[in-house]
């Protein structure tokens, strides 16, 4: 096998595409401000320098490794090279780390801490810039952007929107939107991908944990708190639990010392929206169509289809609510028969930033203009609020959920959480066969998987239907195009905005791959744990609709206007 040497340890290189990953193969952590592996190689941080067997300087990530290639990686004209980069990137940079919102998570501090960084011997020429704070999710900071091309190259390749990218030359050079415009008056989706790999303040998710705790402190207000699917999964992450274990009953816990009222589990909604969209979905395949159906839970592909297909909107997108909308109607209805005298406040905690935009739709509104969610808060501003309020969460014991709504949801609902899961919780509601059996049948139908497109056949209802996932909106639009030109033909269409689901929203603590593969075992565990597997024999469904009574359509389902 071929292999390369690295600091003289005999490394074999194994289908790696560049010697920067050899490296880390071996144990060694070598800095990078612009390298990810799911995107393309920029080379620009030059922090990945090695030196060749000749003395020569070269970016690991831009190297293909040969066989029998010697390297070294902390030299001292390398550590020296890193640490001039260091201090000429400070040299421009915003240093009010203490205030900074990244502080403690920022690559660019702690690089600055690791390499000894105590001084800057450069003049401070950094650029004076207004805080772009328009966007309802996420806000940016250009005076603390490295031009590392993270954001860029995220926009441009997984989400096939270019909302950003570099302008200007030379010294003069920053990432920005076209013609400098607010975030809020491009098409940015909300998706916050782009402060998901950012390494620094440059844009971060915008943070409401300030309103959070007004609400929390005020005796006349009845504060009600719903938990996504993928939260339980990756919450742990901040507080140095083992990836991917579930830690719902830790959170419930946490979130009744923070002062929140009642704690519900938003995969009771997700088991809602797959008798909704089962339904639909069954109601087109008798009728003759129009396919394919999409699904509507993910509020950046909603703002997407809006943006670059909006004839796909109101006929092909699914009419059915998001499980946080649907179980924010399922709230206001059972508040209002409660007739309790406090004002509800309604929140949800979401992996997702695009739910802080969908949370302020219109469409979302009541007959008086108020939300019927007023706040949707990340999985990282939770985790803030917990550390705020010195919960040692790890050590915490699991609690339960608070009725009537106590029981949960089914392991259909749980998996909505990962790509592919609300597709295979329509495909279990749409067979004829309701047995156990058939949940591990359908693991292999093709739809589980961290590929960006999948592709599935089933038979149901004596019709094969096809099946489509995908995640990533560059994928979405590609899935399209080809649909358009007659290359592929659905029936079902799962879209999702964010890397391999909500599990990689950027609300979430980052996670690469084998992280995230990680929070998807998770919540498959967990749906072979719970005993219903259908959400059509949830024994909640029943109170729920009865609840709704005549305003079940107008309750769970949505027509989007320009």
């Amino acid at each position: 096998m071929a292999h390369m040497y690295v600091d003289n340890m005999k490394v074999e290189i194994e289908g790696e595409k560049n010697v920067l990953e050899v490296i880390r193969k071996a144990g060694i952590d070598l800095p990078t401000f612009c390298y990810y592996s799911e995107l393309s190689t920029y080379g620009a941080c030059r922090m990945c320098v090695i030196q060749n067997e000749r003395g020569g300087i070269e970016a690991a990530c831009s190297t293909v490794p040969r066989d029998g290639m010697r390297v070294r990686t902390n030299t001292p004209v390398l550590q020296k090279h890193r640490k001039m980069i260091l201090e000429l990137l400070l040299a421009a940079h915003c240093r009010d780390c203490t205030t900074c919102s990244k502080s403690g998570s920022c690559r660019l501090q702690e690089l600055a801490l690791r390499f000894g960084v105590e001084k800057v011997r450069f003049a401070d020429n950094r650029k004076i810039s207004e805080i772009d704070n328009s966007s309802t999710s996420i806000v940016r900071d250009p005076s603390k952007c490295i031009l590392c091309g993270d954001c860029v190259r995220m926009c441009s390749e997984k989400q096939g929107l270019g909302i950003i990218d570099f302008a200007k030359r030379g010294s003069s050079m920053e990432v920005m939107p076209a013609f400098n415009m607010k975030l809020a008056e491009t098409d940015c989706v909300n998706c916050g991908q782009c402060a998901a790999v950012c390494p620094t303040g440059a844009i971060t998710v915008k943070d409401e944990t300030d309103l959070m705790w007004e609400y929390l402190a005020d005796p006349s207000k009845l504060v009600v708190v719903q938990i996504a699917p993928a939260v339980r999964v990756a919450l742990g992450d901040e507080f140095g639990v083992e990836h991917g274990e579930n830690v719902l009953g830790k959170t419930v816990h946490a979130l009744r010392m923070l002062g929140f009222d009642k704690i519900f589990d938003t995969v009771l909604a997700a088991d809602l929206t797959v008798m909704e969209e089962a339904a639909e979905f069954r109601d087109r395949l008798a009728n003759g169509g129009p396919f394919p159906m999409f699904t509507s839970c993910c509020p950046a592909w909603i703002k997407f289809c809006e943006n670059k297909h909006p004839e796909l909107i109101n006929k092909n997108v699914s009419s059915c609510k998001s499980p946080m909308q649907m179980y924010g109607a399922v709230i206001k209805k059972w508040h209002e028969k409660t007739g309790d005298e406090r004002e509800l406040v309604s929140v949800a905690i979401m992996p997702c930033t695009a739910k802080k935009y969908e949370v302020s739709r219109k469409e979302f509104t009541d007959e008086n203009g108020k939300r019927i969610i007023e706040l949707s808060l990340t999985t990282q501003e939770i985790a803030k609020m917990i550390r705020n309020a010195g919960i040692r969460f790890d050590e915490l014991e699991g609690e339960y959920l608070d009725a009537p709504f106590d029981m949960g949801g089914s392991g259909a609902g749980v998996i909505f959480g990962v790509t592919g899961g609300v597709a295979e919780a329509v495909i279990r509601a749409c067979s004829d066969d309701k047995s156990s059996g058939i949940v591990d049948k359908l693991k292999f139908c093709g739809v589980r998987g961290k590929d960006s497109l999948k592709e599935a056949v089933i038979n149901a209802g004596g019709r094969e239907l096809r099946i489509g996932v995908v995640h990533g909106l560059g994928e979405a639009e590609r899935l399209i195009r080809a649909m358009e030109k007659g290359e592929m033909y659905f029936d079902l269409v799962e879209v999702m905005a964010c890397p391999e689901g909500c599990i990689g929203g950027a609300g979430q603590p980052f996670a690469m791959h084998p992280e995230r593969d990680k929070r998807a075992k998770g919540l498959y565990a967990t749906d072979k744990r719970i005993q219903i597997k259908f959400p059509e024999k949830n024994p909640s469904m029943a109170d729920i609709y009865e609840l709704l009574g005549d305003e079940v359509h107008d309750a769970l389902h949505v027509h989007y206007t320009k």
